[in-house]
């Protein structure tokens, strides 16, 4: 099966922070599985973007949530005119054909779906399909990367202890600020003062996370102001459209935001 349709054609834009991406590479030439670490919207997922580019494999992206069963991941029997017929899921495309598949925030998938991600992530890279009776060899391309948010797990969602010593671990946080205002030009082509400032918003935020806030303001919504800013809205009111009300509801957290803007950009 042909998998071109899945292979980024263009570079997704990723600004290098540490030595992310000569690790992520390094596994990926021995093909172990990788776990990508960070807080919402600091680039996780436009690191894999990037690094399937980079490496030139097809990306098969799978957004996790708790409706995911095994059956979304490694397929099913469809009925059409002609009976019933196997449909790989995205799991068995990327096993079988040599992709990287990437389990966005697996955390919110069911523990007893993760189970079939097992063999595959183990010196046997196996993929059993049960209900058609095939074992799958992966592709000597294959590769399995997840991705979750550790601020948010909890007794009932995280990952069991067996599921995560099968991975290599990269963790992300938000980027300095000089890196962080670099990606904001980048992506929304404005001076470096207005994106210098939009990044001193969000280190106001981020200090009250864990005090009313359970998130700071993340590098995705700074660019939404940014880009906001360059559709001709004013700055404070970009501020308080991207980077405020949607992170809380609380009167008073919502205020003293307003109020460090105001101060910012006033």
């Amino acid at each position: 099966m042909d998998l071109s349709s899945y292979r980024p054609l263009q570079e997704p834009f990723y600004q290098v922070q540490d030595d992310e991406i000569a690790l992520y590479e390094a596994a990926y030439a021995a093909r172990l599985p990788v776990m990508v670490k960070g807080p919402t919207g600091c680039g996780k997922s436009r690191f894999v973007e990037h690094m399937a580019w980079r490496l030139n494999r097809p990306l098969m992206t799978v957004s996790c949530n708790e409706d995911i069963t095994a059956s979304d991941l490694v397929g099913r029997y469809l009925l059409d005119a002609n009976g019933t017929r196997w449909v790989d899921g995205p799991l068995t495309l990327a096993a079988r054909y040599g992709a990287i598949c990437y389990l966005d925030e697996v955390v919110e998938a069911r523990q007893d779906t993760m189970v079939v991600i097992h063999a595959l992530t183990d010196h046997r890279r196996e993929l059993p399909l049960d209900k058609k009776g095939e074992l799958i060899k992966a592709h000597p391309d294959f590769q399995l990367v997840i991705s979750y948010n550790p601020g948010y797990q909890n007794v009932m969602k995280d990952l069991k202890p067996s599921t995560k010593q099968r991975f290599c671990a990269l963790e992300f946080d938000y980027p300095a600020a000089d890196i962080e205002v670099q990606i904001l030009q980048k992506e929304s082509h404005l001076e470096a003062d207005t994106c210098r400032k939009l990044v001193q918003v969000a280190e106001a935020a981020r200090q009250l996370k864990g005090h009313g806030l359970d998130e700071g303001i993340s590098t995705r919504l700074l660019v939404y102001a940014a880009t906001l800013i360059g559709q001709g809205i004013a700055p404070i009111a970009a501020c308080r459209m991207a980077l405020v009300r949607p992170i809380t509801d609380d009167a008073d957290i919502r205020d003293s935001l307003d109020n460090a803007i105001d101060l910012i950009f006033g």
